[in-house]
């Protein structure tokens, strides 16, 4: 059993220290055919970016060596020709600044200077890196690699230098326009693509492949490969949590797969939760432990994002995926750059192409959503607690005591928060009720008509009808009226109608209204 490639990102190390590999060679043979080629890949973190990078520039570096076995060289003539390679890292420091942003271009591009036995002239980032393509390219083809190319502009979401940091990366990716007749092949990868106007607006010969069906699963695990590469592993693990094998795939699927990248209806695993899953031999949301989305919730925020519409499909229209601009962010395609949501259905027209949205997983929905609680009701970690002792309520029956608990919730609103604006305490209610269908393993059906929420129990139906701006009464009227309860009877469950009234005054659940209902079988 081969040792797994954990916090292993540099490919010539994975290779030579007979870790598993998942061989994703033939897209690279695919990419890398034509003569001269200049992409951009856009991939949420944590998703494999740096390990191809690592896998080109050992390519372009000639290794043949590391290669042995794969795709690459087992089904293709591929030569193996050696160009020179200027990779380029923006994940190795933290830029705070745009002085560290040229300190660092210019300390790489002297390195490569160093490396190539070359005399540079021009003293600033920009001329120096045209000149050093150029008189590399005199000899041999080059070959650019630039990792997290965003990474300078996503630190520094807030910080009022960006802009300098931006005019910095956009004369520096705009000399590799300029250097064509040097280069053999370019590849950008980024979390987003937001910085792609403004950024990117000197290179306009990118071809993008973020969204491309034929490289969908270039990163990312398949369900095959999984299967394949991962057979002894699933075989531990099933052992581990005593379970059969195709009860641990249908797990594993539930917390980590569900990303997709196109058109194409493929869905691939988070290599990274997917590898420490296998590690550590148990479920736990391991890629959003690596980071939380502060400018993502910031964002929300200042947005006043409605996010009980996430709770069922959003639909965007495919040209919200081509107008990012860094003064105008919107918050739902960033959230698929970033990974919290992903494609789960595409309507085509003449006209227009529009992608259906949700969570791509149980990992990212349920962390997600805690990360909204914990922001927008000031709970932190103690939040958790008072989820369980929600759900212990719906199990047993006790309404007043599950209205206790949700009280907290809202009591802790940050004063900041308290504004007229029901928004913020929509993010609450329907984090919370979302929290705790997650939590039951039961049906959860969130704002599906008029219906704030209906939480199923074993024994029991719960039918909640919240007003912001109203009484409990006339919460419970509406329910009654609507006929809410009618496709649940006949289910030989207690059904509960529930009416609840908000307190402007204290800014809480003010009052609630039971009803119950008899439900024949």
């Amino acid at each position: 059993m081969k040792d797994l490639p954990v916090g292993i990102y540099t490919f010539e190390n994975l290779i030579t220290g007979n870790m598993l590999y998942v061989d994703k060679t033939e897209y690279i043979y695919n990419l890398v055919k034509p003569a001269q080629s200049v992409y951009f890949l856009s991939r949420p973190r944590r998703f494999g970016k740096s390990l191809l990078v690592s896998t080109l520039a050992s390519l372009f570096a000639g290794r043949r060596d590391l290669f042995e076995g794969l795709w690459i060289t087992e089904q293709t003539d591929y030569d193996f020709e050696p160009y020179a390679v200027l990779q380029f890292d923006f994940t190795k420091d933290k830029f705070t600044s745009p002085k560290q942003i040229e300190t660092y271009l210019l300390h790489r591009i002297d390195v490569f200077a160093k490396q190539f036995q070359i005399e540079l002239q021009y003293p600033n980032y920009a001329g120096r890196f045209a000149e050093l393509i150029e008189k590399i390219g005199q000899t041999q083809k080059v070959v650019i690699l630039i990792d997290e190319y965003d990474k300078p502009l996503l630190d520094n979401f807030n910080n009022p230098e960006q802009d300098e940091m931006k005019d910095i990366l956009k004369g520096f990716y705009g000399v590799i326009k300029g250097s064509d007749a040097h280069l053999r092949f370019v590849l950008l990868t980024g979390v987003t693509k937001f910085a792609r106007v403004s950024v990117f607006s000197d290179l306009n010969n990118l071809l993008d492949l973020s969204m491309d069906m034929r490289y969908a699963e270039l990163l990312g695990i398949t369900q095959t490969e999984l299967e394949y590469y991962f057979a002894d592993r699933i075989d531990q693990l099933s052992k581990t949590l005593n379970l059969s094998q195709n009860e641990l795939l249908d797990r594993i699927k539930i917390w980590y797969n569900g990303y997709r990248f196109s058109t194409k209806a493929s869905y691939v695993y988070n290599p990274f939760s997917t590898l420490i899953l296998f590690e550590q031999q148990q479920f736990k949301p391991y890629w959003f432990e690596t980071g939380t989305p502060t400018f993502l919730i910031n964002l929300i925020r200042k947005n006043r994002v409605s996010f009980h519409k996430l709770y069922e499909d959003v639909k965007v229209s495919e040209r919200n995926f081509a107008t990012y601009r860094l003064k105008k962010l919107e918050p739902l395609p960033l959230l698929f750059q970033t990974g919290y949501l992903t494609i789960k259905d595409v309507y085509e027209s003449d006209f227009n192409r529009r992608y259906s949205l949700n969570y791509p997983n149980f990992e990212v929905k349920h962390a997600f959503l805690f990360s909204l609680l914990d922001e927008f009701s000031n709970l932190e970690l103690s939040g958790e607690g008072y989820l369980d002792e929600i759900i212990d309520c719906l199990r047993e029956g006790d309404v007043d005591g599950m209205f206790e608990y949700l009280q907290v919730f809202f009591a802790n609103v940050p004063y900041d928060l308290h504004i007229k604006n029901e928004k913020y305490y929509q993010t609450i209610f329907y984090s919370v009720f979302q929290l705790i269908g997650l939590r039951i393993e039961a049906e959860v059906k969130t704002n599906k008509g008029r219906i704030d929420a209906v939480v199923e129990t074993t024994a029991r139906i719960y039918i909640f009808e919240f007003k912001l701006f109203g009484t409990a009464e006339e919460a419970l009227s509406q329910i009654k009226e609507k006929q809410y309860a009618q496709k649940y009877l006949k289910q030989g469950k207690e059904i509960l109608l529930l009416g609840v009234g908000f307190n402007q005054e204290e800014k809480n659940i003010g009052e609630w209204l039971v009803e119950t209902m008899k439900n024949e079988e």
